[in-house]
């Protein structure tokens, strides 16, 4: 059984580590730490310590390494979250200050948060199947090309150019922009895409106008379809380069789960939150992910009544009362952030 004096020694074994990227030694913690006793008496702590599987020797130095369960422990009693410094909770603000949209408020959030931290930033996009479509614009360009604007009621703006390969003259546009008014227009994003299902099912097989709205109707579909999705928006995997010596193995699973999003979507997902809705996922509690050798931490961001998550991927060995308190306040100013523009609505 581990004593408070033991966890206290993990607590130190855990925090020289990150710092120093060195096996710990009993020596090194009585010159570092005010326990007021001798290397001896650390060294039989760390055998108990050992004893639990919450530290390891990773060779046959004298040192100890904190293990996926050690930092477990940590995280779940040890840790104590850091307070941003004026300059980081400057640098938060000024990264996320007048934003166009919630894509480029979310783009900008990893942005800065990698910066931040230095590990990977991954970001949720709330889910819009809830949301209603507030506008939607259809702008003809030449040669049978076609702009969608579409605008949901949480700030969510899609805008896309695609060929409509019919030609589409004022009656068909008209005729068109009121058909997917009345099907989307006021409607949630779940409900719209159910009513134009509805349509094209039972659509006119006809040419000239009917034919026109059909292929209009399909391509507003195919956006509302890009609505529903989850989705995840992600900065900083040049860090995961760049601190490969942190990986026992290859970083290849973790660069192909950023590419993927699959992988990364289901752990968000599934990683259970505190009380203070922060969620932190270690080491070989992600092995059903593939990503056995890193941890995310992660926090609830609230978007007009929908839940997402924005959170960090890096090494196990990583600062977690600072990145944990980072991804906090970030949550907590997109969330007053959005909050603030539905008020303004």
């Amino acid at each position: 059984m581990v004593t408070d004096r033991g966890l206290q020694v993990l607590r130190a074994i855990v925090q020289d580590y990150v710092d120093t990227h060195e096996p710990v030694g009993s020596k090194s913690i009585v010159e570092r730490h005010s326990f007021g006793v001798s290397a001896a008496t650390i060294r039989n702590d760390m055998a108990l310590l050992e004893d639990e599987e919450l530290i390891a020797a990773p060779h046959t130095s004298s040192g100890r390494v904190p293990t996926d369960k050690g930092y477990r422990v940590f995280v779940d009693h040890l840790a104590e979250l850091r307070p941003l410094t004026p300059a980081q909770r400057h640098a938060i603000t000024s990264f996320l200050d007048g934003p166009d949209d919630l894509d480029d408020l979310l783009v900008r959030t990893v942005r800065g948060l990698t910066q931040l931290t230095g590990q990977v930033a991954i970001v949720q996009y709330p889910s819009f199947a809830r949301a209603s479509v507030s506008h939607v614009e259809l702008v003809p360009l030449e040669g049978g090309r076609l702009i969608v604007i579409l605008v949901t009621d949480t700030g969510r703006v899609s805008q896309r150019l695609v060929s409509a390969r019919i030609e589409l003259d004022e009656a068909s546009m008209t005729h068109a922009r009121r058909v997917v008014a009345d099907l989307i227009v006021g409607r949630a994003v779940r409900e719209g895409a159910q009513r134009i299902d509805e349509y094209l099912a039972a659509a006119p097989d006809a040419p000239g106008i009917a034919a026109a709205t059909v292929a209009i109707v399909r391509i507003v579909a195919e956006e509302l379809e890009e609505f529903r999705q989850d989705r995840l928006v992600m900065a900083g995997a040049a860090n995961l380069a760049r601190r490969e010596s942190d990986f026992r193995g290859s970083i290849y699973p973790l660069l192909e789960a950023i590419e993927e999003q699959v992988t990364l979507l289901r752990l968000m997902s599934e990683m259970v939150a505190d009380e203070h809705g922060l969620a932190t996922s270690i080491g070989r509690e992600n092995e059903a992910f593939g990503l056995a050798e890193a941890s995310v931490v992660a926090s609830d961001y609230d978007a007009t009544g929908s839940r997402a998550r924005v959170g960090l991927l890096g090494p196990t060995r990583m600062d977690y009362p600072s990145n944990l308190a980072a991804v906090r306040a970030v949550a907590r100013y997109l969330s007053r952030m959005l909050d603030d523009d539905e008020n303004a609505r």
